[in-house]
């Protein structure tokens, strides 16, 4: 009984969340259809121009360059992912060591109080003068990702209940250990909030990164050209692109979050356990 009344309440709130999108991306799409009409301007196109572009895109590709909208999507998610894993490599080791050390942390901290507040994009035409356009817009990524996660991990090493550090001595563990076992687990929630937040500022890092880009920048490029061309519906349709990118990376961190979330969480809840 208590199974299948969680399951009724599951599929509920999912009906209501899928219910209530619709509803607010249908007002959406009239108010944008309002301004739209209101504005009588060729840069804000009706919705159904826009959408009619973005269908065509989807099946015919560009009709200026030649290039299928696969061909763009898969450029700017190369950069995009290779600036992510960058980040990631650079950010965890670095914010568990800032974080658990004081000494370091206080030492460095004006350092990232002075690059942090720079705009990535500011960074893209030196980057891409220094490393070539593809590991330019690589490193543009790298920053808009890095600090998010940086400060994040930071905080919660800080948070860290030091009964588990005391615990795991305790019961023997090693330093190593409790890195692992401890640190690690206990930082994942901090983690990938910065992550969730650095996805969506690596997607806007590297769509203005390719403004400098050759034909085979990505969709960024796609973008300002044809912006360049006062082809407006095409480039609202390579936005709406690019928001379902955003979307898509957003959800998959999120998903990921709650399920890495709950298999640490279990091992903290079991090191609790045994410290009683």
């Amino acid at each position: 009984m208590s199974l299948n009344y969680d399951e009724h309440n599951k599929y509920h709130r999912f009906a209501r969340m899928v219910l209530i999108t619709i509803v607010s991306l249908a007002v959406f799409v009239c108010l944008w259809w309002v301004v739209s009409k209101l504005a009588n301007n060729a840069a804000i196109p009706e919705p159904m121009e826009t959408f009619e572009a973005l269908f065509s895109l989807i099946v015919n590709g560009d009709a200026v360059t030649g290039l299928s909208l696969s061909t763009y999507v898969w450029s700017s998610l190369n950069k995009f992912l290779r600036g992510f894993a960058l980040a990631l490599v650079v950010a965890l080791p670095l914010g568990l060591i800032l974080g658990n050390f004081k000494l370091v942390r206080e030492f460095t901290s004006p350092w990232i109080e002075v690059l942090r507040p720079i705009a990535p994009i500011a960074w893209a035409p030196i980057f891409i003068l220094l490393f070539g356009y593809v590991q330019g817009a690589t490193f543009v990524v790298f920053v808009g990702i890095f600090f998010p996660m940086l400060t994040n991990i930071i905080f919660g090493v800080s948070k860290i209940d030091r009964v588990l550090v005391d615990a795991s001595k305790t019961l023997g563990a090693s330093n190593l250990q409790i890195f692992t076992k401890v640190l690690i687990p206990s930082t994942v929630p901090y983690l990938m909030n910065g992550i969730k937040v650095g996805l969506g500022i690596g997607w806007m890092c590297i769509v203005a990164a390719e403004l400098y880009a050759t034909p085979l920048g990505g969709i960024g490029f796609y973008v300002a050209n044809m912006i360049t061309y006062g082809a407006f519906p095409q480039a609202y349709a390579g936005i709406i692109v690019i928001a379902v990118l955003g979307l898509l990376t957003t959800g998959l961190a999120e998903y990921i979050s709650k399920r890495v979330s709950r298999r640490m969480g279990m091992d903290v809840r079991c090191l609790r356990a045994r410290s009683r």
